[in-house]
């Protein structure tokens, strides 16, 4: 079931993405052109108190127009690992220096139609650094609940398909 891709050619780039044609064939033989987007990486870290909540972003995107949390996530600067990325992208968009990261999850989260590795890390707690540097990023920040996590999802008050792979698979594992 593995495709053949014959050659593959920007038609639009910037610094933020790639969008590409690939010459593509099936295992039957049929050749398409398909569209694909490509990314740099992503990183962002999910940061839990111990009180059994967790702090998220409370944004706008415009392009859904819609309202939801969000883990504090961001683009992997060059020169700079996922794990410092996810601890930068923390202290400017939530003013919180996150304690040591470790690994949660990583995901592609559309790999049908682009290669957006998005690498998330865990941390244990934190300390209040200052304000947010980038006071665009989010209407407020907030520690909710882990707990709230499924139900946040149901109200459709987490949608970002990052944020929600990350908070329920840290529900689902964290001890009861």
């Amino acid at each position: 079931m593995r495709w053949t891709v014959h050659s593959e050619k920007s038609l639009y780039s910037d610094p933020w993405i790639d969008v590409r044609a690939a010459d593509v064939e099936l295992p039957d033989g049929h050749r398409f052109d398909h569209r694909l987007v490509r990314r740099p990486p992503g990183a962002g870290a999910v940061v839990r108190d111990g009180q059994g909540r967790v702090l998220l972003l409370w944004r706008h995107r415009f392009i859904t127009d819609t309202w939801g949390y969000e883990i504090p996530m961001g683009g992997v600067h060059p020169g700079e690992s996922p794990e410092q990325a996810a601890a930068r992208e923390v202290r400017e968009e939530t003013g919180w220096r996150p304690w040591p990261l470790r690994p949660l999850v990583y995901a592609q989260p559309s790999s049908g139609l682009m290669d957006s590795e998005h690498h998330v890390f865990v941390a244990d707690g934190a300390e209040r650094a200052g304000e947010p540097e980038d006071t665009w990023e989010a209407e407020r920040v907030e520690w909710v609940a882990l707990e709230r996590v499924p139900a946040l999802v149901r109200e459709r008050l987490l949608v970002s398909g990052t944020s929600m792979n990350a908070l329920l698979y840290l529900y689902a594992t964290e001890p009861r």
